[in-house]
């Protein structure tokens, strides 16, 4: 009598298949998770080497890089008013990038010809530096034609409350604004180890399409709202109105410009968003533009509100003047928010309010 062969029934099949499916499902938001942990460690292995380039950069130079640096009519003949050599470029040598530093020409700037190419300055501006870009964002390029980055300076908390209140500010070559000039050590009175000098932003998007502020670019781009042109008056009510207003706006609301985060990382501009951040909305709130005390710049922000942003959960990633990176959750309080953002507010900020 010949012996049965044994197989799986249909019903057996099903049922080993479904226990697979679920076994996929449990596995996959798991890997996601680790793939998600892996790439913020990394965010905050760039950070701290930023923190760490900017303490040998004022070793050597004894103050902290300029968001930006001009002689007040432009770095150099050819180029636009109001551009100047942003705090990356300044820190290149601290990076373990002199070459890029030494293939800088100073005296040319950064724009190529017809945003193509032509310019002594275009192996340096096309660049992409990895230590100045998040894995979590994916490294879309706002412009094609220049490296970009996720990394931003703080200036500081509200314009009206007062400006240039962050460790890394502007270079005032026309003395049009309060609280600028060199910032040492020194005058970071609030401790450095309270006081942020980094933060992270998603870079904005090529061609500066509109988006609606509830899509998935809406942390990319920046939504023109009428706000007080009380500048530096100490007004943190006034600050307090127009915070609650930005984050009121609806979701349909659609941007101004959402081309100007990352747009260049060898460029800065004294009250534009290229490459500075602040403390005045929590982070992955909406970024407002004050188009009523800025109306005639569409990327001005100095009495905007530019909250750092970023595709980790819960919050962003945060370099201080001490070289150490924290994340600082996305329900923050505000007012311990803008604490950390100036350098000396004389805020007293307990280490486990954030």
């Amino acid at each position: 009598m010949k012996k049965r062969r044994r197989a799986f029934t249909l019903i057996e099949l099903l049922v080993v298949i479904a226990i697979i499916a679920v076994l996929i499902a449990l596995l996959l938001p798991a890997v996601q998770a680790a793939r998600e942990a892996a790439r913020r460690s990394q965010c905050i292995n760039n950070l701290k080497q930023l923190g760490l380039a900017v303490h040998n950069y004022v070793s050597s130079v004894g103050v902290m890089p300029f968001q930006s640096i001009s002689d007040g009519q432009g770095p150099v003949s050819n180029e636009s008013w109001g551009w100047g050599f942003g705090w990356p470029l300044a820190i290149l040598p601290q990076m373990e990038q002199q070459a890029l530093y030494n293939a800088f020409n100073f005296n040319r700037g950064f724009f190529p010809s017809g945003n193509t190419t032509g310019n002594p300055n275009d192996t340096v501006v096309f660049a992409q530096i990895a230590t100045l870009l998040c894995p979590s964002d994916g490294a879309k390029r706002p412009q094609n034609w220049a490296g970009t980055h996720n990394y931003m300076s703080n200036f500081g908390g509200p314009g009206m409350v007062y400006r240039w209140s962050g460790p890394i500010i502007v270079d005032d070559p026309w003395g049009w604004y309060k609280n600028t000039g060199p910032v040492g050590i020194g005058s970071i009175r609030d401790g450095t180890s309270n006081t942020a000098a980094f933060s992270e932003h998603l870079v904005g998007i090529s061609g500066g399409a509109a988006v609606r502020l509830d899509s998935a670019d809406g942390k990319r781009a920046f939504f023109d709202m009428p706000g007080p042109t009380n500048a530096d008056a100490n007004d943190s009510a006034g600050a307090m109105t127009f915070l609650s207003q930005c984050k009121a706006l609806p979701g349909a609301t659609m941007s101004g410009n959402s081309s100007q985060f990352g747009y260049n990382w060898t460029m800065g501009y004294y009250v534009h968003s290229n490459n500075q951040y602040n403390h005045f909305g929590t982070p992955n709130t909406t970024a407002c533009h004050n188009k009523t005390q800025e109306s005639s710049q569409v990327w001005e922000m100095s009495m905007g509100i530019v909250p750092p942003t970023s595709n980790h959960s819960g919050g962003v990633n945060v370099g201080f003047c001490d070289g150490s990176v924290r994340f600082v959750k996305d329900s923050v309080n505000v007012q311990t928010w803008w604490a950390i953002g100036t350098r000396n507010g004389g805020e007293v900020v307990s280490s486990d309010a954030y």
